[in-house]
């Protein structure tokens, strides 16, 4: 049926790297410059390749018990295998999804239902308030239903303040959910010590790692963890992929399913298997674990290379969040007295935002900047930029000029409204 090598043979592990090796001046299209990696990221061509091969050869369900089907099961399993050696995890505590958005509502309600299934008398729900909304919607969710929701406050930098967090925990704590890395700040979190806190009360920890997988070390056990969830397509695998870590047996992480119809993830997470998808999303996770020394260092360079132009040519500028602990590739700028959506439309040639993917089209400021303490003003005022693998030093040189220039002349313009 197929000319495709044998299934332990559709992952290589010879160390190889990926296309992506060689950058191309950080465009996803000709003549223009990709600043928004935190939103997606494009897909590695190894990953476009392996997916295009599965999806015309070993188009079988992966749930058929025949050889074409078995064939395609075990695809989905190597996968699962590259997936949890990326986190340090056992392939049998991967549940696919659909994507982090997914995870988290399956950690988070599932968690709320188990508790409520097993007559558990912990209430309380416990969360940052700069998390994804994908955390913060199905929390809120449970706390019109019963569920006590409190939010923990976080330092100006985007760190939880763990002496609050101490405090407020209590033996009637079910749950917490802290994100791994923001979305917008790219602040890390220290996971350890936030779990460590967690576990003397007895309490479930969940991390939306959606932002952290693939781009920096990320162990489930060092973190002592209980759920992690995590996306393909923010580690240049494609969309519609993800997973649920969920650590041990239910018992150890006592979660009920939210969806039903069907046996497959173990009952967890039921549905025909995506298998180009979660083929891709294995061939990206093992590439992010064999390049994940050069990418951190390479990027993290740029950036900086970055925020040094930004900062020597544009007066009345702000970076906000963690300047140490943060995502190789994050940067947010507050650029004083001008508007970010005036800026984007003045530097058409680069793809950057304001704020997350999903919160586009709202008129609210961002709720990330206004818990750290922006005002709604200096949250309309400021620019994410995230870099990636194929940015390069020439694309972002030109992008800081270019946003430079586009500040300048803002400014110009509000002085001759004012003159």
């Amino acid at each position: 049926m197929s000319d495709l090598p044998p299934v332990g043979n559709i992952f290589p592990g010879d160390g190889t790297r990926s296309a992506m090796s060689a950058p191309t001046e950080g465009s996803c299209q000709t003549g223009r410059v990709y600043l928004d990696h935190g939103s997606t990221t494009p897909c590695d061509p190894a990953v476009v390749a392996l997916m295009g091969r599965v999806a015309e050869h070993e188009f079988a369900n992966p749930s058929s018990a025949h050889r074409s089907g078995q064939r395609a099961s075990g695809i989905v399993e190597e996968a699962r295998e590259a997936v949890a050696k990326a986190i340090c995890a056992l392939p049998e505590e991967i549940i696919f999804t659909s994507g982090a958005t997914e995870s988290n509502n399956l950690a988070i309600l599932g968690v709320a239902a188990a508790a409520e299934e097993l007559g558990e008398r912990r209430r309380q729900l416990v969360t940052i308030g700069i998390e994804h909304s994908s955390v913060l919607e199905p929390l809120k969710h449970l706390s019109e239903r019963g569920f006590e929701l409190t939010f923990v406050p976080v330092h100006d930098d985007g760190v939880i303040d763990l002496n609050a967090l101490a405090s407020l925990l209590g033996d009637k704590t079910l749950l917490l959910s802290i994100q791994a890395a923001n979305n917008e700040l790219g602040t890390i979190q220290p996971l350890a010590a936030t779990a460590e806190i967690a576990r003397k009360r007895g309490a479930l920890v969940h991390c939306d790692a959606a932002q952290a997988f693939g781009k920096i070390p990320f162990d489930v056990e060092a973190a002592s963890l209980d759920l992690v969830s995590i996306s393909s397509h923010k580690c240049y695998g494609p969309k519609g992929a993800g997973a649920l870590w969920v650590n041990g047996t239910p018992t150890q992480t006592p979660i009920a399913p939210i969806q039903f119809g069907g046996g497959q993830e173990r009952t967890m997470r039921p549905g025909t298997h995506n298998t180009p998808a979660i083929a891709g999303f294995g061939r990206a996770a093992q590439i992010a674990l064999e390049r994940l020394d050069t990418d951190v260092a390479e990027i993290s360079a740029l950036r900086d290379r970055f925020e040094e132009i930004m900062h020597e040519l544009v007066d009345g500028i702000v970076f906000n969040g963690a300047r140490k602990h943060r995502l190789p590739g994050a940067s947010s700028i507050t650029f004083n007295g001008v508007d970010a959506d005036a800026i984007i439309t003045r530097v058409p040639d680069l793809d950057l935002s304001t704020a997350s993917a999903c919160q586009s089209g709202t008129q609210n400021p961002s709720h990330v900047l206004r818990a750290v303490g922006l005002s709604a003003q200096r949250a309309y005022s400021t620019l994410r930029v995230f870099f990636g693998r194929e940015s390069t030093l020439s694309s972002i040189e030109l992008s800081a000029r270019q946003l430079a220039n586009a500040v300048s002349s803002i400014r110009r313009d509000q002085e001759l409204v004012h003159q």
